[in-house]
């Protein structure tokens, strides 16, 4: 290789090596700082852009799993208020049969009907107060609650309305509002009325547990399908730091003898001098 004070080619071998042992060097020290081998779009478009959709369903699967916790509650507040009217059904059916007794003296039934009363009256409250976020389920005019069950938000999940308000149109209770069992008759007639309204509850009652079911199955999926969209997540873009940490200290010792190797071939052009000497 001919000596030349213009040009110095070992200088430039050792500078390009020195270059891009830094340029590697950075690159995993970026993954050490970060844990990722893909952080951005120029460490691998291509398995970047699939980690962002991935991304982006994790957290839509956030909004579903929200979703699905209101519908939940929704129905299981709608559930614990109808197994307390389907009790006090049963109560306000002993009353009935109690009032059917011709033998009572008139203070003995007036009482009967007025706990009777105090028992009906309750069920209003409660079917009032059957409320979660804004939605009864169990209300008069009560609509169905739709839960989201997808990422795209394109499937649905629904629990129909069980109206046990007395007297509202479509409830499940025959029983209005104004009934009272003041006389053996209306004992009878009303008897017969809150047994077809514990028939129609306990049916109710288990449609609202069956789609409460169904709900909290879906939710435990949606979990495990958000587990397991972030592993794959981190199968693609996670950094294996014990071999990052090995690459470290090997380039680490590549930048030191770069260094050195670009130090010596600096001095080459002193040689010249020695032929002028």
């Amino acid at each position: 290789m001919a000596l030349s004070v213009n040009t110095n080619a070992g200088a430039m071998v050792a500078l390009r090596n020195l270059t891009a042992t830094n340029a590697k060097l950075a690159m995993v020290q970026n993954r050490i700082n970060t844990g990722l081998k893909v952080a951005s779009a120029k460490d691998d478009g291509g398995i970047y852009a699939i980690a962002q959709n991935m991304r982006a369903d994790v957290s839509a699967f956030g909004a579903v799993q929200n979703s699905l916790a209101r519908a939940i509650s929704t129905t299981d507040t709608a559930l614990a208020a109808g197994q307390a009217v389907s009790d006090l059904l049963v109560e306000m059916k002993a009353k009935a049969v109690a009032a059917k007794d011709a033998s009572l003296d008139t203070a003995s039934r007036t009482a009967l009907n007025e706990d009777f009363k105090a028992l009906r009256d309750q069920i209003g409250t409660i079917v009032s107060n059957a409320e979660f976020n804004g939605a009864n389920l169990i209300e008069g005019g009560a609509t169905d609650i739709t839960a989201i069950a997808n990422a795209d938000a394109t499937n649905t999940i629904t629990i129909a309305a069980e109206v046990m308000a007395l007297g509202a149109t479509g409830s499940v209770i025959t029983l209005t509002a104004g009934e009272v069992i003041d006389t053996v008759t209306k004992a009878g007639s009303v008897l017969t009325t809150i047994e077809t309204s514990l028939n129609n509850l306990n049916s109710a009652l288990s449609r609202l547990g069956t789609g409460a079911k169904s709900l909290e199955i879906h939710s435990d999926f949606v979990t495990r399908l958000t587990d397991e969209t972030e592993k794959g997540i981190g199968n693609l873009v996670d950094a294996d730091l014990a071999k990052e940490s090995a690459k470290l200290q090997s380039l680490q010792v590549q930048q030191q003898l770069g260094t050195q190797a670009l130090a010596i071939a600096n001095q080459s052009p002193q040689i010249i001098l020695s032929l002028f000497g």
